[in-house]
């Protein structure tokens, strides 16, 4: 009893945890690849013939989305490939290849904005790793090979112990059967917006969310304090790709697409922080909309009694094959 009342006053006395939908410092949000799934064609009864192989990939760029709301700082980051792990990093021992390695402006407050990017390139670099990967593979590639490329970041002369780290997988996939084909990024027509005012249960005319950085929009949407705006992402008609995968015995599936969304802002809260998905045990599609509650005490840099301050908003779409689109909103919340 006496433990119970000492954590419940612990809990009382620092205020509620942080809520991860909540960016509050340096933080990778999402990586994206230009092809997150190629199909090539692999003859399972000749000898594997590496320069065949390579010549069917085609070169691929990822790239990061990374927030760093907290400080206004210079980011150094290193990017490579090499075999997946547990851990977002590259396992020692095992092939790993840096492909890019610099400095990123602040990624809040540069114009235009900016991403730790690099491209794998068809090459005898991606194939060594390509080769360790299926060494280790017990069913031989079939159902394809995975590369992690993987981000470090953090500030230029911070502690480096500190620095963040992310990974994304592209993969390589044999034609079996030949009507496999490979996987593109899912992408939506735009984002659907409604406003429901304080005190208020009656929401607004949609319309479509302006997208856009805050630091790049002139005039971002504004709201008033502790206003609901209901988010629903509009998918564009391929964005629910139907896909064939072989299975242990000998047959195929078929399956489509369940896209999921991540909704991370800056400020205020979220009723889901994730939506979309396959459907429930009953058949009912995921829903896919969100609510986005504005704080209600509104601090403005230089100026705690005023306002506005501007919101940052981070949509990330993401499919079950390695497909991702990320989209960037900012919403004014003015006294």
């Amino acid at each position: 009893m006496r433990l119970r009342a000492s954590l419940l006053a612990l809990l009382v006395g620092c205020g509620s945890f942080e809520d991860p939908a909540i960016v509050l410092d340096l933080r990778i949000l999402a990586a994206t690849a230009s092809i997150p799934e190629q199909v090539i064609d692999v003859d399972p009864t000749m000898e594997l013939q590496p320069m065949v192989l390579l010549g069917q990939i085609a070169p691929i760029e990822v790239c990061y989305l990374v927030a760093d709301p907290a400080l206004d700082r210079t980011l150094a980051y290193t990017m490579s490939i090499c075999p997946p792990s547990t851990d977002e990093r590259c396992n020692t021992g095992e092939p790993e290849v840096v492909l890019a390695t610099g400095v990123l402006a602040d990624p809040d407050v540069a114009p235009g904005g900016v991403y730790p990017c690099t491209t794998i390139q068809p090459d005898g670099n991606l194939l060594g790793v390509l080769l360790a990967v299926l060494d280790g593979d017990p069913l031989g590639g079939l159902a394809g090979l995975d590369v992690s490329a993987t981000l470090r970041i953090g500030g230029v002369d911070a502690d480096r112990a500190l620095d963040q780290y992310a990974s994304k997988t592209v993969r390589i996939t044999p034609r079996i059967p030949l009507a496999r084909t490979g996987n593109k990024n899912p992408t939506l027509t735009s984002i659907e917006a409604t406003i429901t005012l304080p005190d208020s249960d009656t929401p607004g005319a949609p319309f479509t969310l302006p997208l856009g950085r805050c630091v790049d929009q002139v005039a971002p949407l504004e709201v008033a304090p502790d206003t609901t705006l209901r988010l629903t992402p509009i998918e564009a008609a391929d964005a629910r790709e139907t896909y064939i995968v072989p299975t242990l015995d000998g047959k195929t599936s078929t399956y489509t697409e369940s896209p999921t969304y991540q909704w991370l802002a800056g400020n205020g809260g979220w009723s889901s922080a994730t939506t979309g998905g396959p459907k429930d045990f009953v058949g009912n599609p995921a829903p896919l909309f969100t609510d986005w509650r504005a704080p209600k005490n509104v601090v403005a840099t230089n100026d705690p009694l005023q306002g506005p301050t501007d919101v940052p908003i981070w949509i990330i779409q993401r499919d079950e094959r390695f497909g991702a689109t990320w989209y960037e909103a900012c919403i004014r919340v003015v006294p």
